[in-house]
């Protein structure tokens, strides 16, 4: 098979079944019919601009095609370094997964933190997460008080829509014992450093209390769009895979929002067959018991209301 030959069978593969391989061709190069049937009949050539540009907009890795299959073509989220930055890289969040919206697609989510999709949106707690974000993005040496800050419209529709997608599709997350730790432990922080009231502490950490009870409610009545499994061995990571039965995308973070984002077919398959091993050696909490699905609940609660009750002492301490 001739270099031709093999990048028309990749964008083949990558394009919707019921989709023209010739009229796919004639849009991305902007030609006529006729020039890309030639091209797909193997009549033409493609000139080295033209092959550069499918590459490109179908995210094919040319040394993994035609050359070091190690090598893969990664796009990468916004480096957030301002409150404009930010709104990008939702705005940017929202487009890589739009396609995927109204199409069952299955996301598989890695939660070492508790994941995006709950701590966006209108809650208090997702406020709290996009100052938190932000300042420790930002590396400010005088930080605001969390009472100060203001949110951004734009910024809020942006999570919104994020969110509407993830309740589009259907869910499989891999949780630990540790995966509420960071939340937990970053709310009372800044409460220590002053910079978020006790009033205000607490009920960050009731609006936590309120997404465990959420996701037990689903497990419970075991949704069928909502799948939660327990792990207490491996070691997660935040990894997100997103696909349908004609694309798929795998996000890799580097950073505390940053992520490296592929299409590439043989990375996203390996990755689809790794996270149905790990789902397989997981603890089903949909399809388990009400003893195992309790205990792992109540022992996130008791986590919370260990730090609520650190928070309601510092105040009882007689100086």
């Amino acid at each position: 098979m001739n270099t031709q030959e093999l990048l028309l069978k990749t964008i083949r593969d990558i394009i919707p079944s019921d989709t023209s391989l010739i009229d796919a061709i004639a849009s991305v190069l902007d030609i006529s019919y006729d020039a890309s049937h030639r091209r797909v009949s193997l009549k033409s050539k493609f000139s080295i601009e033209e092959t550069v540009c499918l590459c490109n907009f179908y995210k094919i890795s040319m040394d993994s095609m035609f050359g070091n299959k190690n090598n893969v073509v990664f796009s990468q989220t916004k480096e957030v370094k301002s409150i404009d930055d930010l709104i990008l890289y939702f705005k940017d969040s929202v487009s890589y997964l739009q396609e995927f919206k109204n199409t069952d697609a299955t996301l598989y989510y890695s939660a070492k933190d508790i994941p995006l999709f709950y701590t966006i949106g209108g809650s208090l707690l997702s406020k709290f997460k996009l100052y938190v974000w932000l300042n420790l993005l930002l590396g400010k040496e005088s930080i605001t008080p969390f009472e100060k800050f203001h949110l951004n419209q734009n910024l809020f529709q942006y999570t919104l829509e994020l969110q509407s997608i993830y309740q589009d599709v259907s869910i499989h997350e891999i949780w630990n014992d540790t995966t509420i730790n960071s939340s937990i432990q970053q709310i009372f922080y800044f409460f220590e450093a002053g910079l978020v009231t006790q009033e205000n502490a607490i009920l960050l950490y009731e609006d936590i209390k309120n997404i465990l009870q959420e996701i037990e409610d689903k497990c419970s009545k075991n949704s069928k769009n909502y799948h939660l499994y327990y792990n207490e061995l491996l070691i997660l990571n935040n990894n997100v895979l997103i696909k349908n039965q004609q694309i798929s995308k795998l996000f890799v973070p580097y950073t505390m929002l940053g992520y490296f984002i592929t299409s590439d077919l043989y990375t996203t398959k390996n990755a689809a067959v790794y996270f149905a091993d790990q789902l397989k050696n997981s603890k089903s909490l949909n399809l388990s018991g009400t003893k195992d699905r309790k205990m792992f609940f109540n022992k996130a609660h008791q986590k919370i209301e260990y730090y609520i009750q650190r928070i309601n002492n510092h105040f009882s301490i007689d100086f």
